[in-house]
């Protein structure tokens, strides 16, 4: 099967509408994404709304604080999700749509399990909130723990940046692996398939993953970073640095 896996949109409806031009063009057969749709971005309700028609979805950490509290969020974030919340919230006319909504972020999964495949937003061992990032690899403890939850092989986000670990202890970063990279029983891995609305990676541009198969490939995508950030801008409740991150993918 050929599909596309994608991850922390955070409410930017440019990259995701790009990202979505781009999976188009690919011939994937489904489109999977691990959470995250909310929170950081000026378009949480548009985002939500493309969501909805994916094949299926896990819950991220800024899904669960919409819905419920926001913890451990710096104040910038906090704020951001407050104010998506309100957005949610607005009827605009359309109470069924306002329900409709919440009712897909309140029944999101917080992981799945297909074929030796996992889907988390965070980790195997916590799926929501835990970050896995490269230097992770340095900590052998943590690594060992965390590939021994892993059958074959993990799809995770949360850390907005692109790469996989090996159960050997190597982070492969995904500008690296131009021609892609085979998964085979020789190493049990954990992929993260990057950002679709704010990369961390000194990348501005999103990042998905096509699985096609047995190989995994990185995809960059090019999307109006202006307007998204004009109208983070715009906004006095989003903080302005929100935007302004987003050119310099960080």
């Amino acid at each position: 099967m050929r599909q596309a896996i994608i991850s922390d949109i955070h409410g930017n409806l440019e990259a995701l509408q790009s990202v979505l031009q781009d999976i188009a063009s690919q011939d994937v057969e489904r489109i999977v994404c691990l959470g995250d749709i909310v929170g950081y971005g000026p378009n949480p309700m548009e985002c939500l709304d493309l969501a909805m028609e994916f094949d299926w979805c896990i819950l991220g950490n800024h899904d669960q604080a919409a819905l419920f509290d926001p913890e451990g969020f710096s104040s910038g974030a906090e704020k951001a999700i407050f104010w998506t919340r309100q957005q949610l919230e607005r009827n605009n006319g359309d109470s069924e749509l306002v329900r409709r909504r919440w009712q897909f972020l309140a029944e999101l999964p917080r992981c799945r399990r297909e074929d030796g495949f996992q889907f988390v937003h965070g980790s195997p061992r916590d799926p929501l909130n835990e970050y896995v990032f490269p230097e992770d690899v340095h900590n052998t403890r943590k690594l060992d723990l965390l590939f021994s939850l892993v059958e074959r092989t993990c799809f995770q986000g949360h850390t907005h940046v692109p790469g996989v670990f090996l159960s050997d202890g190597r982070f492969l970063p995904a500008d690296e692996l131009t021609s892609g990279y085979l998964l085979t029983p020789d190493h049990k891995t954990m992929i993260n398939v990057g950002s679709v609305g704010q990369p961390r990676d000194g990348d501005w541009r999103s990042c998905y993953v096509l699985l096609d198969d047995a190989r995994v490939f990185f995809r960059r995508v090019e999307y109006d970073v202006d307007t998204t950030v004009a109208k983070i801008h715009q906004e006095p409740d989003l903080d302005d640095f929100l935007g302004d991150r987003l050119r310099e993918g960080r």
